[in-house]
């Protein structure tokens, strides 16, 4: 009975290390990072393009669409597995600022991966029909406001709050704390002038991740020693 204890404490405290937090970190960098790629490659910034991406370029924001569930996994692992690592120094309102604008930022971008993904298909259930009509405008239109808009600014909370958690509670280190607000500002204010602005989300995150692994591999090299 208390060997079967132990084993289910051993595997629980395998769940709860920061290792798991650094590792989605950098899964779901890296699958952001292909998504926004991809997409910029393909699909014109200009919300009032005629589709001619559908013809030449449909492939590769496939490609990306599917990459969004498995990015939004990942978050999800990351940003609860920060949670675990604060522990009892988690304060609940900015907990719940945190969280809620994590998944405020899934939300919409999966809204806006559906929205891209009924375009395609739409567009290849009826090829006949011209690109440029009034529905795909408006789908073009309502992705471009979901990614650009809602999803970049509340990733900007998402990080002005873990940067502030990070200032407080010694999550991150200072610099990468500090260097979120500059990022979040960036985002706030420069998403508008800046085509690429929305990739150093994901980059924060990926210095988030490296930064504790980086710690991760220092405790444990001091333990053996």
């Amino acid at each position: 009975m208390r060997d079967s204890a132990d084993r289910t404490g051993v595997m629980h405290a395998r769940l709860r290390t920061p290792r798991a937090a650094a590792i989605a970190g950098v899964v779901f960098s890296i699958l952001l990072l292909a998504v926004f790629v991809l997409m910029r490659h393909s699909v014109p910034r200009d919300p009032l393009e005629t589709g001619a991406w559908l013809h030449t370029g449909a492939t590769n924001v496939v490609i990306a669409l599917n990459l969004v569930p498995f990015a939004g996994i990942a978050f999800l692992w990351f940003a609860g597995a920060l949670r675990d690592r604060l522990g009892q120094r988690e304060d609940q309102f900015f907990a719940t600022v945190f969280l809620g604008s994590g998944l405020l930022l899934l939300a919409m971008l999966f809204a806006a991966a559906a929205v891209v993904g009924a375009i395609i298909l739409a567009f290849h259930a009826a090829p006949e029909v011209p690109v440029d009509s009034t529905t795909f405008h408006f789908g073009r239109a309502l992705a471009y406001g979901m990614i650009n808009i809602y999803v970049v600014k509340t990733a900007s909370v998402f990080m002005i709050t873990t940067s502030t958690i990070g200032v407080y509670t010694g999550l991150t280190p200072r610099w990468l704390a500090f260097g979120g607000y500059v990022i979040a500002a960036i985002l706030l204010i420069g998403s508008y002038y800046f085509d690429w602005s929305i990739l150093v989300f994901p980059v924060w995150v990926l210095l988030i991740s490296i930064s504790i692994l980086m710690e991760k591999n220092a405790a444990t090299t001091g333990a053996t020693l």
